[in-house]
């Protein structure tokens, strides 16, 4: 007995789009840290493009920078000099005073153990002298920095915010830390933990927030002077660069903010301030009627206005000197940290490699005041997947039907636009969403359907060589392989509009001009049309003689496509002036043109037969549009539409009611209407008062008051003298005043011609 085995899955484009999109969204989902690598990169270009934002003004950094270590001395500098700092900017009116460094041991200073010690002997010796001891304890508090920069924070007017930092693991440490001195510490900052928090649902499967295992303080004399504290620690994506910031940590069983949200809580005026947490995890922060968004586990992607110095800054050297204005910081929260070289304080960022700590603290307070952030929704992770499986989709249908190099013009194609489309969110609505992983799918299916084509694709060739020899020319057959869709035969019925317009009195001007001009004439008659039809999505059927077919809402759909193909009469006619006051100057004909179209359904397809074919449009409709264009020689116009083209496009367009007429070769009779101009277009009140006029003609045509009828079609023609309808119907007034219509006559005209 013979075994065979046949493959369970065929092999073919659909397997193969369906494969890739399913390992690329599995790729997706698993988070390889080389893909994301390359989406943190992606991500950083982004900002890098990005022109820089606007800051808000309301903060201000000042900076302990190159300039004031050399005026000032090397840092650390001496306490009361900072204390100094923090005087200067209460008295010039600063809302908000940030600390982005820390106090976290005594200041050593000579001076003050001095006097300490001065102070106990003389205590000893002479401790009845009261003015001598009075003057010890003033000296002893003038030399105590520690003492001053704590007085000057409790003497501020403005409020002052310190900064500490997190241990976030015990393994960091080189040193044991007692349980009952962390808790000592928490309890210290007690005072600037998260107020409240609020659960919408209590029964989490997980602990959402960043756990840390200890605070660093700044010593308690200055805690207890300062406002709020607020950590200052920063984290980083795997590269080492700093994208997010956290704005929740747990530390023991409270949660606690950072400096910079801190600053704009005092700067807002301590309104209700919140944690809001979800099912998910966290939501957001809610500071009063503002909403800070984070991502589940509290963190804030933060939203760089710019390169370094995009924030304003002042140097602190130069405050001390009173170099700086009041308006420089009245108002303001003035953040105070470190930028020269060798305090470390200088991180990687998307926009800089070198990018000042204090200024990211600054940058997040712009947000949070501005209300402007980057964000990357929970929906976000389902739009890239959606990206990645239409783009899959869209390269698997489109590249079988494709050559190689339009194959690639499509992947590159689709690629520019998923790249423009992801940074105009990124730029104007400041989405982050995946770049890589869509682009990743264009190029692994492209790259596989292409190996699969180059397979199989002799193979097809040689198989529609052989069926196709005996039909058509060898020429053919290979245009055939590049598209054999276009082999079917017939059409579809469609609900269409058709355009036919013919030159008036051709043939009299060809008698004057030799076959090239005529060429010449012609040529650039059609192109100023053929652009006008193309501008407003018709499709050019041919170039009869004089005269020019187009039809409209196909093979693309266009709902509207009787109003685009009134729209294109119009800017046709508007051309066609253009072109006469040109050939004026040439000494060409001034051309005028009859341009019909009519609605309907109609035949469109590859219409013809196996040996010749061309995409077209063929049925009554259609032949109705050639006979309502030839009507405009009767009535004097240059644009008629047909009644349904007329019933859809009323509300659009200036219409005026012509005449029923029942043309040659059709039973039924049909309304036809001129197209006067667009509504949005100036019409003189004299041809608006002729247009009414006509309109009450007509009525009384139809109602065979010939008299009444004659005198309305004259009024008409003194208001609009070369209205062509009010001329054509007062002479078929006349006429029917001397040989009346037969009874039974419902106003319905039959032309003898076509």
């Amino acid at each position: 007995m013979k075994l065979s085995f046949r493959n369970p899955v065929p092999i073919n484009s659909t397997s193969i789009t369906l494969f890739i999109i399913l390992v690329v969204v599995a790729l997706f989902l698993s988070g390889i840290p080389l893909l994301e690598m390359v989406e943190l990169k992606a991500y950083d270009l982004y900002f890098r493009s990005r022109q820089p934002l606007q800051s808000t003004s309301v903060v201000v950094m000042a900076l302990i920078d190159e300039k004031g270590l050399k005026t000032e001395g090397h840092w650390p500098w001496p306490r009361d000099k900072i204390a100094r700092i923090v005087d200067i900017l209460s008295q010039r009116g600063a809302k908000v005073i940030g600390f982005d460094i820390g106090f976290f041991e005594p200041s050593v200073n000579s001076y003050s153990a001095f006097t300490k010690d001065f102070g106990h002997e003389f205590d000893i010796i002479d401790k009845d002298n009261r003015k001598m001891a009075e003057f010890i304890k003033k000296w002893q508090k003038n030399a105590d920095h520690d003492l001053s920069l704590a007085d000057a924070i409790t003497n501020s007017s403005a409020a002052v915010v310190l900064g500490y930092f997190f241990h976030m693991d015990e393994s960091a440490l080189n040193y044991r830390l007692e349980s009952h001195r962390i808790d000592a510490h928490l309890d210290r900052i007690s005072s600037s933990k998260y107020p409240l928090i609020i659960y919408k649902d209590k029964d989490m499967e997980r602990d959402p927030f960043i756990q840390a295992f200890a605070p660093v303080i700044n010593l308690d004399i200055f805690t207890e002077a300062a406002n709020s504290s607020g950590f200052f620690s920063l984290g980083s994506d795997q590269d080492g660069v700093v994208r997010w910031i956290p704005l929740i940590i747990k530390c023991g069983e409270d949660l606690y903010p950072p400096l910079s949200l801190l600053c704009a809580w005092h700067y807002l005026g301590n309104p209700q301030l919140m944690v809001k947490i979800a099912h998910y995890g966290i939501e957001g922060i809610r500071m009063g009627n503002r909403f800070v968004p984070t991502d589940e586990s509290g963190r804030l992607l933060i939203n760089y206005l710019g390169p370094p110095g995009t924030i304003p800054q002042i140097s602190i050297s130069d405050l001390l000197a009173g170099r700086i204005s009041d308006e420089a910081v009245k108002d303001k929260i003035v953040l105070i940290g470190a930028t020269a070289m060798g305090t470390h304080d200088l991180r990687s960022t998307p926009v800089s490699p070198l990018f000042p700590g204090v200024e990211i603290h600054a940058t997040v307070i712009e947000n949070i005041l501005s209300q402007e952030f980057m964000t990357k929704p929970l929906w976000s992770k389902i739009f890239d997947i959606l990206a990645i499986v239409l783009l899959g989709v869209l390269t698997g249908i489109a590249m079988p039907r494709l050559n190689a190099v339009k194959g690639l013009a499509l992947v590159v194609g689709l690629f520019l636009f998923h790249n423009l489309a992801t940074r105009w969110l990124f730029i104007h609505c400041r989405m982050w969403l995946s770049m890589v992983f869509p682009v990743l799918v264009l190029s692994l299916n492209y790259t596989a359907l292409t190996a699969y084509r180059f397979v199989t694709e002799e193979k097809e060739r040689k198989k529609v060589k052989g069926v196709f020899r005996q039909f058509v020319a060898p020429l053919v057959i290979e245009e055939l392989l590049e598209a054999p869709e276009k082999l079917k035969l017939g059409g579809e019925e469609k609900y269409l509009t058709v355009l036919f317009s013919d030159i008036e009195g051709f043939t009299t001007y060809a008698e004057h001009y030799s076959p090239s001009e005529i060429v010449d004439i012609l040529s650039d008659y059609y192109d100023r049309m053929t652009e006008q039809i193309f501008r407003f999505r018709g499709t050019l059927k041919e170039y009869v003689g004089d005269e020019i077919m187009a039809f409209f809402g196909a093979p693309l759909n266009h709902p509207d496509h009787a109003q685009k193909a009134c729209a294109a009469a119009l800017a046709m006619r508007e051309q066609r002036n253009a072109l006469n006051s040109d050939w004026v100057r040439m000494g060409r004909p001034q051309l005028g043109a009859r341009t019909g179209i009519n609605t309907g359904p109609m035949l469109v397809g590859n219409l013809g037969s196996r040996y010749r074919f061309a995409y077209g449009v063929l049925g009554d409709q259609v032949n109705l549009g050639s006979r309502i264009e030839g009507l405009n020689k009767i009535y004097g116009t240059d644009i008629l539409l047909g009644e349904n083209t007329a019933r859809v496009v009323k509300d659009d367009f200036l219409l005026r009611k012509v005449d029923v007429v029942r043309v040659k070769g059709r039973k039924q009779c049909v309304g036809v209407f001129e197209l006067v101009a667009d509504t949005s277009s100036s019409v003189s009140n004299a041809q608006h008062q002729s247009l009414r006029t006509y309109a009450a003609g007509y009525e009384a045509y139809c109602d065979r008051r010939w008299d009444d009828a004659l005198g309305l079609f004259h009024h008409s023609l003194e208001l609009w003298p070369k209205d062509g309808p009010s001329r054509t119907m007062a002479r078929r007034c006349r006429i029917y005043k001397e040989v009346p219509p037969p009874e039974g006559w419902e106003g319905v005209y039959e032309p003898m011609t076509k």
